[in-house]
């Protein structure tokens, strides 16, 4: 018989929908995920905690199929999911069309200075004029990293008339390849990272990458705050080097509460909130393991499969 750990907190929308003749053992604490993941064939063992995350997979000795809700998991040790060859099925696209729309408002909350418009609400103050006066319109977006996330943004900034360049591998028609997009970083009013955390990605956007941007340039990260060179980031913002910086990712998280992007004025910092601004990713994630299960059990590849060789 097949064995499931599955976390307690996704057994309301699973528990009447399994297919029968599964051994399904639900867990609510850490303490029961290791008792459960001890005999288990598939897991889904997700937590806000990480490292419980990382010693329920250690724990699970068995585990031939990990099911995730996250689509970034470079949280978990590679190597162990390489040598034991367990298939990896992640959370990627789930939540793509929650952070694509969060892209468009956080580039909207900057162009029209939607925050001190806000904040002269909370004073009672009528403003006279607008604090923000850009237009996405006529402007220019580099787009680095084009998977499920990227390809929802795309078509959203150019419904605003935004034009787009993608930075993908293979190039081709209003791409740019990877050895491409830096000695064009002068032309875009937005740099937009999107790409996954990978050794190839870190500090991707350091000192360099931000003296050749202008000089109101915004960066907009919604991947991992790794990809950016955070201390050279605070610096190029304290001297007014580019234009502004929409953080819904930093390094660490949480922020702590004396760093100083808090303070920075033309920093807009957004918890890692992206993802969760929607009521879907549950019922989503829960259909997606429902059909993954059904070709698992029938011997049939699931999908979309992480590749910890690769890092996504």
């Amino acid at each position: 018989m097949t064995i499931l750990a599955i976390s307690g907190l996704i057994r309301p929308m699973l528990e009447n929908r399994l297919p029968d003749g599964l051994d399904v053992r639900w867990f609510m604490t850490h303490d029961e995920a290791l008792e459960a993941v001890a005999e288990a064939e598939i897991g889904w063992f997700d937590s806000n905690n990480k490292d419980d995350m990382v010693r329920s997979l250690m724990a699970a000795k068995k585990l031939k199929w990990l099911n995730s809700i996250y689509a970034g998991l470079d949280f978990l040790p590679m190597d162990v999911l390489i040598e034991r060859g367990i298939t990896v099925t992640n959370g990627a696209g789930i939540n793509a069309i929650t952070i694509a729309e969060y892209v468009v408002m956080g580039m909207l909350n900057i162009a029209k200075g939607y925050r001190e418009v806000v904040r002269a609400q909370d004073r009672h103050e009528w403003l006279l004029d607008s604090p923000g006066k850009r237009e996405l319109a006529g402007s220019k977006a580099l787009l680095l990293g084009y998977g499920a996330i990227g390809k929802l943004i795309q078509p959203r900034l150019e419904a605003f008339d935004v034009e787009v360049s993608v930075v993908r591998r293979s190039g081709g028609e209003g791409t740019l390849r990877p050895d491409e997009w830096r000695a064009r970083l002068g032309e875009f009013d937005w740099v937009i990272l999107a790409v996954p955390a990978t050794p190839e990605t870190e500090g991707m956007i350091g000192a360099a990458e931000l003296a050749a941007m202008k000089s109101d340039a915004v960066i907009v990260n919604i991947a991992r705050g790794s990809v950016i060179d955070q201390p050279a980031l605070v610096e190029a913002l304290s001297n007014k080097q580019i234009g502004g910086a929409f953080l819904d990712v930093t390094t660490p998280e949480p922020l702590p509460a004396d760093h100083p992007l808090w303070s920075l004025p033309n920093a807009h910092i957004t918890m890692h909130l992206s993802g969760r601004a929607q009521d879907k990713m549950f019922l989503r994630s829960g259909q997606r393991f429902l059909e993954n299960l059904d070709k698992y059990l029938r011997g049939e590849p699931v999908a979309p499969v992480f590749d910890p060789r690769m890092g996504y």
